[in-house]
């Protein structure tokens, strides 16, 4: 657990904290923050918060309704290791000043109103959630986007693309195209990085597996953390994309979890593992198809049958749809199947130990605001539990070979971010449940991605449109 407001207090003290750092989520899922003398920490900080301006940060309050809390959350105290001054990190909720009720939008709250509905239905006491974000590790990156200019460069000394580069000199361990998976150094130059990463987010209290190169070329990485529950994992995520980025930038390099900055090579997905359990029960483990049981069968279906308005927030950039194309290992296909990488929702079948026993969502990439994806996939998975839904048959086979005529019955996901807000649009009554997801913060998520992302994106000329059109 945790420590008390006072522990807190008595723990930045004895590690010589200087500064305060206060972190919230935005709506989009960037960590915002700023910063207090050590002088301004005492306990009255935990039920009174700081004041800010509600206004500027994105999809929030009106400007005529701007004033707004961060109230700290004493659990998650820990030393920053980014700062150059010794500085105690705090991960704050939001609170209304006038109400002193949480707030609707905050992301943080959803995932906490989504825990809260979980052990109101019954189904089980705690959900634990394992994400693997991908991300790649580039050494130079360049966009810009005028009036008639537009375009994007990035750069990695490992890019197959630089086999022909006169680089002074060019000694060629370089990645070939979806060969990156598990070479050893130097082919894996970033090896030595990785590891310095991972002993920063140990020292944050994240618990680390393993880490290795991923599929693509040009610095494509995977961390892998170990599961922990829904809301401390959505804050682990907050803080691993924050130290990978720092760490990284401290040796000259640069960090993106876009999920598709190069074309015609794999993407960066998020594959996300989930189990219910009550007490020391695991409730997904049984005797049903890939040692599942029948509940966790059924939560399986949920989160397949949601799965397409779920993708505006798993899913959540136009740029997450040029990763969810057939060909690049992404699962397109909404099935399910043990060991089998090609279907959505994948049971692992690499532990015999009912503990073990979980579903992962393939689907997910790590551009998503971990706190609304985690809700609503497990809000999905309820319904499915709540409901009783059958999953259907399983399809143990490898869907990217499959026939045309036999995937006409296997749905798909969404080939746009705009096919899955209309999705969400019509079908979010199960987010809704235990006033999880209020209508007005799905009212929000809409417009939001719909007038800051779509929209813009369907204005503006690319560059391929040139090679394609210029001289028709």
């Amino acid at each position: 657990m945790g420590m008390t407001p006072k522990e807190v207090v008595d723990f930045a003290k004895k590690n010589g904290a200087v500064m305060v750092d206060l972190k919230f989520i935005d709506f989009p899922g960037v960590w915002q923050h700023f910063t207090v003398p050590i002088s301004e920490l005492d306990e009255g900080l935990f039920e009174d918060g700081l004041g800010f301006d509600g206004s500027s940060i994105r999809g929030w309050q009106p400007i005529h309704a701007s004033d707004m809390l961060v109230v700290p959350d004493a659990s998650t105290a820990v030393m920053d290791p980014v700062p150059a001054h010794p500085t105690l990190s705090l991960i704050c909720d939001i609170v209304d000043p006038i109400t002193k009720e949480n707030y609707s939008r905050d992301p943080r709250y959803i995932v906490k109103k989504a825990d809260a509905y979980m052990k109101s239905t019954g189904v089980g006491d705690i959900a634990y959630f394992g994400p693997e974000a991908e991300f790649f590790i580039f050494d130079d990156v360049r966009f810009d986007q005028t009036t008639q200019e537009a375009f994007y460069s990035v750069d990695s000394v490992e890019g197959r693309w630089n086999t022909g580069t006169d680089e002074a000199p060019n000694l060629g361990y370089k990645p070939r195209a979806k060969e990156g998976y598990f070479p050893v150094p130097p082919t894996d130059s970033v090896n030595d990085l990785r590891s310095e990463i991972v002993l920063t987010l140990q020292k944050v209290g994240l618990r680390i597996e393993c880490h290795h190169h991923e599929v693509a070329t040009g610095g494509q990485c995977e961390i892998d953390m170990r599961f922990d529950d829904m809301l401390k994992m959505a804050d682990n995520l907050m803080w691993f994309k924050y130290i990978i980025k720092n760490v990284a930038l401290k040796h000259g390099r640069t960090v993106t979890f876009m999920p598709k900055p190069l074309y015609g090579d794999n993407g960066s997905g998020m594959h996300t593992h989930m189990s219910i359990w009550k007490g020391e029960k695991n409730l997904f483990a049984g005797d049903k198809y890939g040692g599942l049981s029948e509940l966790g069968l059924h939560y399986a279906a949920g989160v397949l049958k949601h799965a397409r308005g779920t993708c505006a927030f798993t899913n959540p950039t136009t740029n997450s749809y040029r990763r969810l194309v057939p060909g690049y290992e992404a699962p397109v296909n909404l099935a399910y199947s043990s060991r089998n990488r090609s279907a959505a929702v994948r049971i692992p079948m690499i532990a015999t130990n009912p503990k073990a026993k979980r579903i992962e969502f393939r689907t997910p990439d790590p551009s998503c605001n971990p706190y609304l994806a985690f809700a609503a996939m497990l809000m999905a998975g309820l319904d499915g539990v709540e409901n009783k839904i059958d999953p259907g048959k399983p399809l143990d086979k490898n869907i990217y070979a499959l026939a045309p005529e036999e995937l006409k019955d296997i749905p798909s996901v969404p080939s746009s971010l705009e096919e899955s807000l209309k999705e969400l649009q019509k079908d979010h009554a199960y987010l809704k449940k235990g006033d999880v997801f209020t209508q007005d913060a799905i009212d929000m998520w809409i417009e939001y991605k719909m007038t800051e992302e779509v929209d813009p994106m369907r204005l503006r000329p690319t560059p391929y449109e040139f090679a394609l059109y210029y001289d028709i």
